[in-house]
């Protein structure tokens, strides 16, 4: 009886012992995996930003949003894996940046963010806030519009040409527009077309 006993007791021992490490293994199968990158369009990126914007300031207007090509991305089809804006609140003269990221990283976490406020002056031309009723075309279409114009003819050249976007107010012609920018940065770009954001025209390459 005895021994019996004693080997009852190894018997279910061993058992639990087994369970535990099939549990583990489970565990160790079923670990979270880093969420996938998200892409979106600039338009939705800025209303995503919207809510933020007026939680810090009320009377919060965009000024400007911008792409950014991230690793593994292109920017092609009008989206972008991350999106900087910035706005203006006319009643405390401030401005302050903010993100949107369709990642985590170390400095730039996964959805919304927002950076330091700086000083803003209605004087300045270059930093004029727009009305966002004025806003009815989104990148993917003033990036099929910058094909029909000399895009297309680069990416045949270039399959790895990445396109990024600027949305911005020209003060003087009182146009809401689109620059789709290939290459790096508008400056270096090999070209630029500019494409309204209200009407989807297009207005000139640079």
């Amino acid at each position: 009886m005895k021994n019996i006993s004693l080997f009852l007791i190894f018997a279910v021992a061993f058992l639990f012992s087994g369970c535990g490490q099939g549990t583990q293994s489970v565990s160790a199968d079923k670990a979270p995996q880093p969420a996938a990158l998200q892409l979106e369009s600039g338009r939705f990126a800025l209303q995503k930003m919207i809510p933020a914007s007026r939680m810090w300031a009320a009377d919060a207007q965009p000024i400007m949003l911008q792409s950014e090509v991230l690793k593994n991305t292109d920017g092609r089809d009008g989206k972008a894996g991350f999106w900087r804006a910035s706005f203006a609140s006319p009643g405390r003269q401030k401005s302050e940046p903010f993100t949107w990221s369709g990642s985590s990283s170390g400095d730039s976490p996964r959805g919304v963010n927002h950076g330091a406020e700086d000083t803003y002056s209605a004087a300045n031309r270059s930093m004029r806030p727009f009305d966002l009723n004025f806003l009815k075309v989104d990148t993917d279409q003033a990036f099929a519009v910058a094909q029909q114009h000399g895009g297309k003819q680069l990416m045949e050249k270039d399959p790895k040409q990445t396109v990024r976007y600027l949305l911005d107010f020209d003060v003087m012609a009182g146009q809401l527009r689109w620059h789709v920018i290939y290459g790096s940065s508008e400056s270096t770009a090999q070209l630029t077309v500019l494409v309204d954001a209200s009407s989807g025209a297009f207005l000139r390459k640079e």
